[in-house]
């Protein structure tokens, strides 16, 4: 069975990949399939939104079943930020180093014990007769007061889980725990439910 992710991000199509790979679904980016998805506004006001807006966009566009994520940082000491702007935070383009010494430099000043934060993954996953699937993943940490590892991509390096950043984790570690590892494996279990697998 074949299933279109909404994202040019490989690391979360091979992650997806791990996950679903054993229902028998193989996942695709837009350049494995030699198409082209139309850019999408995310201009929801949730994760669950914006996902939506972008699984139901290439399932309009492939018409194969679509996966899409939207999932960030929310840091409780910024009242939430980065949140849903997680990718454009510090500008759309600025790579996720910059980002993450913006994010550090407006919690210099924050103690430990106020550096509490969550990753939130909202997966919608679209199919062509208009069914939707939603699922939810949080994994709570805190914000470390600087990089460390080299695995995972994005803010990873300054989120720490039970004392290491989720860039020190293995694939398998992070999968275990993260918060894409969670809602994957709701999305696991809703499609298994789905197609009787």
């Amino acid at each position: 069975m074949k299933f279109l992710i909404a994202s040019h991000n490989l690391k979360k199509r091979d992650e997806l990949r791990r996950i679903l790979s054993p229902l028998g679904i193989e996942v695709y980016t837009a350049e494995d399939l030699g198409i082209v998805l139309p850019e999408v506004e995310e201009n929801g006001s949730t994760f669950e939104e914006n996902a939506e807006l972008k699984a139901v966009s290439g399932c309009e566009a492939s018409g194969l079943p679509c996966i899409a994520d939207d999932s960030g940082l929310v840091v409780d000491a910024l009242e939430g930020r980065p949140g849903i702007y997680s990718a454009r935070y510090a500008g759309e383009d600025t790579p996720y180093s910059e980002k993450i010494k913006v994010l550090l430099k407006e919690m210099e000043n924050v103690p430990e014990e106020h550096r509490t934060a969550r990753f939130v993954s909202a997966i919608c996953c679209a199919f062509p007769d208009g069914k939707k699937i939603f699922v939810r993943g949080v994994c709570e940490g805190k914000i470390g007061f600087e990089p460390k590892g080299s695995n995972g991509f994005g803010y990873d390096p300054i989120f720490y889980y039970e004392g290491r950043s989720f860039a020190e984790l293995s694939p398998e570690e992070k999968d275990a725990v993260s918060h894409r590892g969670k809602s994957l494996r709701g999305l696991r279990l809703r499609l298994k439910e789905q197609f009787s697998l």
